[in-house]
């Protein structure tokens, strides 16, 4: 089920000031053709279902999309989408475009919209609301009055505001492809209507949208959850553990923890001190952080213990924040770095839940930094520039910065979220990093920094947060002596680099299709005899470069050369190392790569040495160890 995407349409950013979405001339014109082609869909889809009910059609980044309830057939069930009406409305859309139909916009009063809309309810709920004003046609807040205005082309009408191209003729008829239909939720609400969503590209020439299919079809091929079966790496069992909880592997359990190690070495060098806390807590503290009136909707029901409620943890502050508490605090004990892989439970609708990236239970990568007030610029800094130098090596160079401010729903002092925000601008701004301002996305509590890493087909995955905090040490009254002896209050800094450990191994999976750096990679060589009587050199290959500390795979199943090859490129093994009778004459193995680069015949110690230089380097391509 897919949860409502018509907000995508506001993702191409804002200016650093905020405002309205800035667009390029050249992502306005694509924005307004894609548009287009979703109407010249929904009539296409009416003249083949004349009573489908329409639900909103909005451009998303690389297309559009258009929700339809197809009514239900003679058992009840209701209409879906076959390939074969895909096929046949992709072919009607073609024959429309080639009419060079114009698009005429015209406001319209609210009764000649009700005429309009009569027989289509969804349109008639938007209707309501704007004419009420606030709203737009797709139910999205907007700031002053909305005039209502439709957008009419051949025999199609639409409430819309626009904008589109002249007339139909300006879409390409071999430049745009109907791609899959799903389940939305009518206003992304479960709650609501169940319709169903049309998927659909569109570029300015058959070139662009065949990259644009050969782009998808790679992002397919890397998709994290076909990578998790094949590789063996970790599974869900939603019928009978529960949506969106993870089951990890052997394989994917042991590059979890190279990631862990990895980064809880880094905090241990940045004076970061490594703690743990409960899974649960009782609602006083909850109260006390504000979760209960700002979070609870994402948040499980209680439990009862010993005539006391508790909650499943949805974020770990609360229990950092009493670590902090539990004795008398000094000036010299600050920045206090208190880091934790802390597991926390929110509640996701299954509408929602994908894979890795979108969980109900998930491990963060959680800090909170105290410090005394004049020292936050200073603690901002250091984190921006610790986030960006263990992305750097995991491989990520690309990054994409947002500081989202004041929610509608926040606590504390307007005047604090100001002096928080311009904070944090600052820290952006000296070290140079271009960044995008998101009015009102801040967390209830303060605004927050995000930074998103591009991956190696150019996607922007959002990992780190950044929460300047003022309220949570107000609440439970923290305090530290100053050198002067009085008691102050100091301010708090949430901190996930990651994200969650969860997300950020789904980014990374499919960042490197599988093919993990050697120093990741479950398994980094597999030695392979060429027939039976090589196995015991075979084994003893294994085992030497095992004592080495490498983690390597011996295959002595009854099976061709060539298959047990195949076999180890497909499981994304980086070494393959072939031994016949030459190689354990020689003491050698002959050594290939997963790249089907060929290194030829080395020692042991040559190929061992090799291997271990890369693993302490944590290189990012196989290969390049030490000769």
């Amino acid at each position: 089920m897919v949860a409502d995407e018509g907000r995508q349409r506001h993702d191409a950013g804002r200016s650093a000031a905020g405002g309205a979405p800035e667009r390029s001339e050249e992502e306005e014109a694509l924005r307004r053709m894609r548009h287009s082609t979703a109407h010249v869909m929904a009539q296409a889809v009416l003249e083949r279902y004349p009573a489908a009910k329409m639900g909103i059609g909005p451009p998303i980044q690389h297309g559009f999309y258009y929700d339809f309830d197809l009514g239900r057939d003679a058992s009840g069930r209701p209409l879906t989408f076959t390939p074969d009406d895909l096929e046949a409305i992709e072919e009607r859309m073609r024959q429309i475009v080639a009419g060079r139909h114009p698009y005429r916009y015209r406001e319209v009063t609210a009764d000649e919209a009700k005429r309009l809309f009569v027989d289509q309810p969804f349109k008639l709920e938007l209707l309501e609301e704007l004419a009420a004003g606030g709203v737009d046609e797709y139910g999205e807040p907007v700031h002053g009055a909305v005039p209502i205005s439709v957008y009419e082309h051949d025999t199609f009408v639409d409430l819309c505001r626009g904008p589109h191209v002249p007339d139909t003729g300006h879409i390409e008829g071999d430049a745009f492809k109907l791609l899959t239909t799903a389940a939305a939720y009518w206003r992304g609400d479960e709650r609501r209507e169940t319709l169903q969503r049309i998927y659909g590209t569109a570029w300015r020439s058959r070139a662009e949208l065949e990259a644009h299919l050969d782009r998808l079809a790679e992002i397919e091929k890397r998709d994290h959850r076909r990578l998790g079966t094949d590789l063996d790496l970790f599974s869900t069992a939603p019928e009978q553990v529960g949506g969106g909880l993870v089951l990890w592997h052997a394989r994917g359990g042991l590059v979890r923890h190279l990631i862990e190690e990895f980064a809880k070495e880094r905090h241990l060098a940045g004076g970061y001190d490594l703690v743990y806390t409960p899974h649960i807590g009782r609602a006083a503290l909850w109260q006390t952080s504000g979760h209960l009136d700002f979070f609870r909707e994402n948040m499980y029901a209680p439990v009862e213990i010993d005539g006391q409620e508790y909650y499943l943890k949805p974020m770990n502050c609360p229990f950092h924040i009493m670590i902090y508490k539990s004795r008398r605090r000094s000036y010299r004990d600050l920045p206090m770095r208190l880091a934790e892989w802390g597991t926390v439970y929110r509640y996701e609708r299954s509408g929602v839940l994908h894979g890795l990236m979108r969980v109900r239970g998930f491990t963060q990568d959680d800090a909170h930094l105290f410090v005394a007030p004049d020292d936050v610029d200073a603690a901002i800094a250091e984190v921006l520039d610790f986030s960006i130098d263990l992305f750097q090596a995991f491989g990520f160079t690309e990054f994409g910065v947002n500081v989202s401010t004041m929610p509608a729903k926040a606590v504390g002092d307007p005047a604090d979220w100001a002096r928080a925000t311009t904070a944090l601008i600052g820290a952006v701004e000296a070290r140079g990093l271009p960044f995008v301002l998101r009015e009102g996305e801040g967390a209830f509590y303060g605004p927050k920094i995000d930074i998103d890493i591009e991956d190696a087909l150019g996607r922007a995955w959002q990992c780190t947060t950044i929460q300047f905090d003022f309220n949570l040490p107000e609440k439970f009254g923290l305090t530290y002596a100053d050198a002067d002896g009085e008691m102050r209050r100091p301010y708090m800094v949430h901190r996930a680099l990651f994200g969650s450990m969860e997300r950020f191994f789904g980014v990374l999976l499919e960042h490197y299709g599988g093919a993990f750096p050697v120093w990741l990679s479950p398994v980094q060589a597999t030695v392979i005899p060429i027939a039976d009587r090589h196995v015991p050199y075979a084994l003893e290959v294994g085992r030497a470069l095992r004592e080495r500390g490498l983690r390597v795979d011996v295959d002595t199943r009854d099976d061709r050369m060539r298959a047990k090859i195949r076999d180890a490129q497909l499981q994304k093994v980086p070494y393959m190392l072939v031994v016949g009778d030459r190689e354990a004459a020689s003491g050698t193995v002959a050594v290939r790569l997963r790249t089907e680069v060929d290194l030829g015949a080395m020692s042991l110690e040559q190929l061992g040495r090799r291997m271990a230089d890369e693993v302490e380097r944590h290189a990012l391509v196989e290969g390049e160890g030490a000769a």
